[in-house]
């Protein structure tokens, strides 16, 4: 993995689209402006394609920033859905790859790479301000480029934090922008990162939004990419705009404020903290420093702090309650089978008090518990799919469907792993909820014609009849 971000940061640094003031020609001509291009066919890989967008007012005569999302369901162009509004008001093109998507590092690499290496033939990027964007795994994944590779310009973390066992090196940090649902089963990783990255050094800020483990909205992505400029004036990648510069900073420290006059002292004294931070150099920070320091002392800002450790600490409880008894570990049997059903009536239970409509404390710490149940069993069910232990494969995997019956996804892997198995009619019950989950039935239809697990099903009628899906 390492060898390949090495090599990753090589085609980078090749790929520079300017030889002093004047710009390499290339051929983004042919691409269509202002519309998000679903499908771009990268021309060295026929195999590989990515969602592009380019401004309305793009030019080749000039280099541009560029985002590179990475979706763990690898629908690129669901984070550019999010971003277009943004890219267009800030001047960035946007991509990310279709074939990309949570699983083996290799083959995310190799999209990665193809991804790039067409859009240094296709559109004239500004290398110098190259950033890296994720969602979930996605987020991990991105981390892992913008550090190993010491190429990226910043990253856009979504739900998550950095890959798992990766360290904050100090040598070459870079600016970290985290956005995560209130919700969100990742809450209680995001929110003690940016401590972390505080003392390690990294530029960073942080955007809590109402929702769950989702993309953030179109609204934080104006602020993300907005945030990511200033950090390149700061940095000399781009020239000083000083009205941006403080047009921002007046709309940041009006936030701040805001929070404050609503009562919410905690949101108050880490915006506070994180304007100050981040227009240091640039503005006279020293009434938010004040701001901030008053609100340290606060007794409602340290209450609160307690009670969110306290959330912390209530999630782990609830979702370790039912994650500890996942049994992936081999095949079924009668024990295995009534232990699955006792797991089957706690997630039920969790999920029954995560839907209740009041928006309180308690609520959201039931809504982050069944999140990490969800993920737990999606991420255990995968392992034994690779090592092709089916039966706890569908077991896992009937647990992710208890959690979120809402998710196509996890339908689509527990048809996937009953098909393996040999269980064809639960695979086709499967299927059918899969279905009927899908938003894109279309390209639900796709998947399920190019899916080689179904090959023992495409002769059943029912088979049949879930492809032609409208």
């Amino acid at each position: 993995m390492r060898l390949a971000l090495c090599l990753l940061a090589v085609l980078l640094s090749q790929s520079s689209f300017s030889e002093g003031d004047r710009v390499v020609s290339v051929a983004g001509a042919q691409l269509e402006k202002g519309k998000i291009l679903p499908r771009v066919q990268c021309a060295a890989h026929p195999d590989q394609t990515y969602a592009l967008y380019l401004p309305s007012n793009y030019a080749v005569d000039r280099n541009w920033p560029l985002i590179l999302s990475s979706d763990p369901a690898a629908r690129g162009s669901a984070p550019l859905e999010l971003q277009r509004a943004a890219a267009e008001k800030m001047g960035y093109v946007l991509a990310a790859s279709n074939n990309s998507r949570n699983g083996p590092g290799q083959p995310r690499l190799e999209a990665t790479e193809a991804t790039l290496n067409d859009l240094k033939e296709r559109v004239s990027i500004d290398d110098r301000r190259i950033y890296f964007a994720g969602f979930s795994g996605g987020a991990r994944f991105s981390s892992q480029l913008a550090r190993l590779c010491n190429c990226g310009a910043g990253v856009l973390l979504n739900g998550a934090g950095f890959s798992n066992g990766q360290s904050l090196a100090t040598d070459n940090p870079f600016p970290v922008y985290s956005a995560i649902g209130i919700a969100d089963f990742n809450y209680s990783e995001v929110l003690p990162l940016q401590d972390a990255l505080d003392k390690a050094g990294y530029p960073r800020w942080l955007r809590v939004f109402d929702g769950a483990h989702e993309w953030a909205p179109g609204e934080v992505m104006v602020e993300a990419l907005a945030w990511f400029r200033i950090e390149a004036m700061k940095a000399n990648r781009e020239p000083r705009d000083q009205i941006f510069l403080d047009v921002q900073f007046s709309e940041m420290r009006r936030r701040a404020e805001g929070f404050e006059q609503a009562g919410d002292l905690l949101a108050a004294w880490r915006e506070y903290r994180q304007v100050a931070a981040t227009f240091e150099s640039l503005a006279d920070v020293s009434p938010l420093r004040y701001k901030a320091d008053a609100l340290t002392k606060d007794k409602s800002v340290r209450e609160a702090l307690k009670r969110e450790r306290n959330e912390f600490a209530e999630q782990a409880q609830l979702s370790g309650e039912i994650t500890s008894r996942f049994d992936p570990s081999g095949e079924g049997s009668a024990e295995r089978f009534q232990s699955s059903t006792e797991v089957r009536d706690l997630v039920a239970r969790l999920r029954s008090k995560a839907q209740q409509g009041k928006r309180s404390d308690q609520f959201r710490v039931y809504q982050r518990s069944l999140g990490g149940v969800f993920i737990a069993a999606a991420e255990a069910g995968n392992s034994a799919l690779d090592q092709k232990r089916y039966e706890s494969a569908i077991r896992l995997f009937d647990f992710a469907t208890e959690a979120r019956p809402d998710s196509e996804w996890a339908w689509e892997q527990l048809a996937v792993a009953n098909a393996l198995g040999g269980k064809k009619k639960d695979a086709l019950r499967s299927l059918e909820r899969a279905r009927d989950t899908a938003a894109d039935k279309p390209g639900f239809a796709r998947w399920l014609q190019s899916e080689s697990s179904f090959e023992s099903l495409r002769s059943s009628p029912e088979f049949q009849a879930l492809g032609r899906a409208d």
